[in-house]
């Protein structure tokens, strides 16, 4: 350590000089130090030694501070063994040179060598950055692939050109026709219609909220589908709580609203009752279909073996020979199943009470979503719940998840009970539910004149209807109807 503090300097020319005398030969031979260490090196004073030292240099001096530097070796560190072990060397890294960044394009050009010769020699990509300076505009003798037009159609309705030469697809409606000249729908409500006409079609105040609630249904109803039918089975486990009934309302719904086919099929394996809700013009049933299913080939010849209502639903009826102890089992809804893949987009299946049943399978098989029918009474209730889960434990919980119930309120006992605990209980397991109204059209169980329904009815079931649609998927592969190749070289019943 030094003290480096120092009021003045000292003149050493003035200083007296103190002489130390050698040390003599024979001192010098009784230690182990060289000559040269003997007449210079003194034993290293203490700190009170070190002080009077200074203090006679000050009073020969005549000074009142007295610098003194004294160089010490420096400190050795040993590292311990187990530091040794865990310890990093030390490596310069270099970080070489940090650029700023800056907006430029990079263009990568790939020099491709000529691949002829033994040796193919792969030439390294080149990088050339070019800045930035605004749009390149395409030469007009150009080769190359064209770039995408990507201004927005808000940016031609504003009048504003492109550089870039214009798709087809920009040529809208709403873009070239004069909305002066076009036709106004007129808006629905009494009142709203008024306005209209006393302002001589200058005010539209648009429709009413009843209107647009409509329309928004027609829309989900209207779902479109690529591929193969869907099949949507309506099913429960006890008899006498509404399928029938729930599959006509589902079906008028869809055939009222949508522009494909749909149709509904009676897959009960006794005696159904579907047709008895529609006008029947034909006296084809389900068998007369399954006999004569080769040398049915287009949508003509399967028209008819069905019956159409007003809405344009098709039924198929199940056969009513008393004679017979199985009017349809498996292989013939299977037979059914491949020539309506053909002809129509949605088909619902009126399946019976025996859900252990040949037919059942074969039509859980092919089901896209289910409706579940549950009455208004207690037992009518877990039996419907009882339904799901025989369907959650063979093997469909995909098809539990997606269901629909449908609650028919038409039932004995639905005054009795509380039809919030009733849709408490099955929203916990489906996607949703509907309650179907009392109707005494559906109640006398004769022929259902759709727009004779009240609207309560007719909204629940266009309610049901937009519900099945949306849990069917939009697009699938086309199915091969096996059941039909498979009787394409039977014979022909006449």
């Amino acid at each position: 350590m030094a003290d480096t503090t120092s009021k003045r300097p000292v003149d050493s020319s003035a200083a007296p000089t103190r002489t130390s005398s050698p040390a003599s030969p024979a001192a010098a031979e009784d230690t182990d130090l060289s000559p040269a260490e003997v007449g210079g090196a003194v034993s290293e004073p203490d700190e009170t030694a070190g002080d009077e030292v200074v203090a006679d240099l000050e009073a020969d001096l005549d000074v009142d501070e007295v610098q003194v530097v004294v160089d010490l070796p420096e400190a050795q560190h040993e590292a311990p063994e187990d530091e040794k072990a865990v310890a990093i060397d030390d490596i310069p890294v270099d970080p070489g040179e940090v650029v700023a960044p800056s907006t430029r394009s990079v263009t990568v050009v790939t020099a491709v060598a000529p691949t002829s010769g033994p040796t193919p020699v792969e030439i390294p990509a080149t990088v050339v950055a070019t800045p930035i300076t605004g749009p390149t505009p395409l030469a007009a003798n150009s080769t190359g692939p064209q770039p995408a037009f990507s201004t927005s159609r808000r940016d031609r309705l504003r009048g504003e050109i492109s550089d870039q030469p214009e798709p087809a697809t920009m040529l809208t409606a709403d873009r070239i026709l004069d909305g002066r000249y076009q036709k106004k729908n007129e808006p629905t409500g009494w009142w709203r219609r008024a306005v209209w006409y006393l302002t001589l079609k200058n005010v539209n105040l648009g429709d009413s909220p009843a209107e647009r609630h409509r329309k928004e249904l027609d829309h989900r109803i209207r779902k479109t589908f690529d591929g193969t039918t869907r099949f949507v089975p309506i099913l429960t486990r006890k008899g006498g709580v509404g399928k029938t009934t729930v599959t006509t309302l589902l079906g008028m719904a869809l055939a009222d609203v949508r522009d494909d086919r749909i149709i509904a099929i009676d897959a009960n394996p006794d005696r159904g009752t579907l047709l008895e809700r529609v006008p029947r013009y034909t006296r084809f049933t389900v068998r007369d279909v399954v006999d004569r299913a080769p040398g049915i080939g287009s949508y003509t010849d399967f028209s008819a073996y069905v019956s159409r209502d007003e809405t344009r639903l098709d039924v198929l009826a199940s056969d009513t020979d008393p004679n017979l102890s199985e009017a349809f089992n498996e292989n013939d809804y299977n037979v059914v199943a491949d020539l309506v893949s053909k002809y129509y987009s949605i088909a619902l299946t009126d399946c019976g009470t025996g859900i252990v049943h040949s037919v059942m399978r074969a039509t859980l098989r092919r089901a896209d979503s289910i409706v579940i029918v549950s009455g208004g009474s207690v037992d009518e209730a877990r039996l419907a719940s009882e339904t799901l889960t025989w369907l959650d434990a063979n093997g469909y919980a995909d098809l539990v998840r997606n269901a629909i119930v449908a609650i028919n309120t038409a039932t004995h006992g639905t005054n009795l009970v509380k039809l919030d605990e009733i849709e408490s209980h099955f929203r916990s397991r489906v996607r949703d539910i509907v309650r179907i109204p009392y109707d005494p059209v559906l109640a006398a169980g004769s022929v259902v004149p759709y727009q004779h329904l009240r609207a309560i009815t007719k909204e629940a079931a266009r309610q049901l209807a937009a519900l099945v649609v949306e849990g069917l998927p939009a697009t699938r592969e086309k199915a091969v109807p096996a059941a039909v190749d498979a009787l394409a070289e039977a014979p022909v019943e006449a």
